[in-house]
């Protein structure tokens, strides 16, 4: 890998455009979609084959309060709610406008995205999501992430935009404030030069860059990386070059219920609706409630790095909505038994232990975890999978303003640089248990939104205050 690079613009470029996006994933291409609706050229460039990242590997849900499904469907909710949810699950570490940007422009994206483009969400509403006080979850009809980024790029090859796959940026053209073009390395390895007007930086976070990982957030190190190795932190590390702002570079998502060794995600639904996790001894070892990413470090703190997620067979109907889950099923990771004693069996549990830790769980009341149960008691069939703590993407990245342009470290705009997604500073506070369902989308799809739309302005250095 070549360490990205910041340096003057040359004399001339292969190619020059209005607006140059890095990274198709939802964030760049939502992006494009709105740029091009505004009247602005676009070009998308890809380091993938094909438009994939980390949208792909998601379950392709996006948060949103007020939207038009969510009236449809007789769900009351708002973006001071949403705002609300989003800082209290983050212990208040966020900069409130940055919360506030994205609780109030998600909506409008959603339903723009159905509306304009056609894209058939629909609302999560059989299961509530850990820290959101309704049920906002938007998602495509298989709930996976595959699905989001097909249907967003159909819809950006509809609108004519450009997208050239198989283009890594490396350099960055930056020069007196100002952003004036990228060069990219081909599959071949040629280098093209792009000029541009104004750049989206949607190249993710630095989840697959192992040095960053390990000097950001040593807790998760040892965690699967369950993210797109893609994500290699060029936003970051040209941060540093040209004097941009960074903030919250430990804070990440992780996820404790992948399944292991298989590495397909088993969804948080199993536990939400009134499963457990257990420990190789077939005991609990805390309160699973307080979410999947915090579920990551306990996890892998467990003898072997590895639990067991014990549900039912009404579970696994809930988790059906899943393709991840279909998938793991399929796969025959999990296991399904009558009896207790057979699922300990098949898991290779204590089943003394295991049968102990189930019929002790109270029903409508709180544990010695502090956790709250509901009156439905887990009941046979039951249903168990082997689980390990997984890194899925960094949440710290470049400062924006309310239009989505970087700022620098003395807290002025870079006028023609944006960032959105993962290369952005998102809003789950500085580690992990910060980590609201949705948040990495909801950057995605907010910031997304916002960068596409900023009008191209006269380059003049920060002459434009966000």
């Amino acid at each position: 890998m070549t360490a990205p690079t910041v340096k003057p613009p040359p004399d001339s470029f292969d190619l020059e455009v209005e607006l140059l996006i890095i990274g198709a994933g939802a964030c760049g291409l939502i992006a494009a979609l709105s740029a091009k609706e505004a009247g602005q050229e676009v070009l998308v460039i890809e380091a993938d084959a094909v438009p994939s990242g980390s949208t792909a590997l998601s379950a392709g849900l996006i948060p949103a309060a007020g939207t038009k499904l969510q009236q449809a469907a007789g769900i009351d909710d708002n973006p001071a709610q949403f705002a609300a949810d989003i800082q209290a699950k983050a212990h208040g570490e966020n900069d409130q406008e940055l919360v506030d940007l994205m609780a109030q422009n998600a909506a409008e994206v959603i339903d723009w995205l159905t509306d304009t483009h056609g894209l058939p969400f629909s609302v999560v509403d059989d299961f509530d999501y850990p820290g959101h006080s309704s049920r906002r979850m938007h998602g495509l009809p298989t709930r996976a992430g595959a699905e989001l980024i097909d249907a967003l790029r159909s819809a950006a090859e509809r609108a004519s935009i450009d997208i050239i796959c198989g283009r890594r940026a490396e350099t960055l053209y930056f020069t007196g404030g100002l952003v004036h073009g990228i060069a990219a390395r081909r599959p071949d390895g040629g280098v093209e030069t792009i000029g541009c007007k104004r750049l989206i930086l949607a190249c993710n976070g630095f989840g697959g860059n192992r040095a960053l990982v390990a000097q950001h957030m040593p807790e998760i190190e040892s965690g699967l990386w369950f993210g797109h190795d893609g994500n290699r932190g060029e936003a970051v590390l040209w941060a540093d070059q040209i004097g941009a702002a960074t903030q919250h570079l430990g804070a990440y998502q992780g996820h404790g219920n992948v399944a292991h060794p298989h590495g397909i995600l088993i969804t948080w639904a199993t536990i939400t609706e009134g499963g457990v996790q257990v420990n190789r001894a077939g005991k609990r070892f805390w309160n699973e409630a307080q979410g999947y990413s915090e579920a990551a470090r306990a996890v892998l703190s467990q003898p072997g790095g590895e639990a067991f997620a014990i549900f039912d067979a009404r579970i696994a109907e809930i988790a059906r909505q899943f393709e991840d889950f279909k998938r793991a099923e399929a796969q025959g990771v999990i296991k399904t038994a009558n009896s207790l004693d057979e699922l300990a069996v098949a898991l290779g549990l204590p089943a003394d232990a295991l049968g102990g830790t189930i019929d002790s769980l109270p029903a409508a009341g709180t544990d010695s975890f502090g956790r709250v149960f509901g009156k439905t008691r887990l009941a046979p069939p039951y249903c168990g999978v082997r689980v390990t703590g997984a890194l899925f993407h960094t949440q710290g990245g470049l400062r924006v303003g309310n239009s989505a342009r970087v700022i620098t470290r003395d807290g002025l705009p870079i006028p023609n640089l944006f960032a959105g997604g993962g290369a952005a500073c998102g809003v789950s506070g500085r580690g992990d248990s910060g980590y609201l369902s949705g948040n990495g989308l909801l950057a995605a799809a907010a910031l997304g939104r916002i960068a596409g739309n900023a009008p191209t302005e006269q380059r003049t250095p920060h002459s434009n205050p966000d």
